[in-house]
């Protein structure tokens, strides 16, 4: 037994390496697509963070924000939390609908 890696690609016909090579590039691709939703997501959090809610459209929009990153979770795919989800969306735009009717 040697300790030298193998290398698979050396093995594989030029339909498997060109497999391999997409699928490394896709990986690549994800990857920075991850990297710049990181970025944005940043960026969006520090613009909440900036200044305090001055309406309550604004203050719907930061809940909302958070409701959505709760909505990805592993704990809110439970339906009646899927229900509880939808419902609260739908209430904070029918509400800020509303207040901007009154104004």
């Amino acid at each position: 037994m040697n300790d030298r890696p193998v290398d698979l690609d050396e093995h594989r016909g030029m339909a498997g390496k060109k497999a391999t090579r997409d699928r490394r590039e896709q990986l690549t691709r994800f990857q920075d697509d991850q990297a710049a939703v990181l970025v944005r997501q940043n960026e969006m959090e520090n613009f909440l963070l900036a200044q305090s809610a001055e309406t309550w459209p604004e203050a719907a929009a930061k809940a909302r924000y958070l409701i959505q990153l709760f909505a990805d979770t592993p704990e809110a795919q439970a339906p009646r939390r899927k229900l509880i989800i939808t419902t609260t969306l739908e209430d904070l735009e029918r509400l800020c609908a509303h207040s901007k009717d009154k104004t």
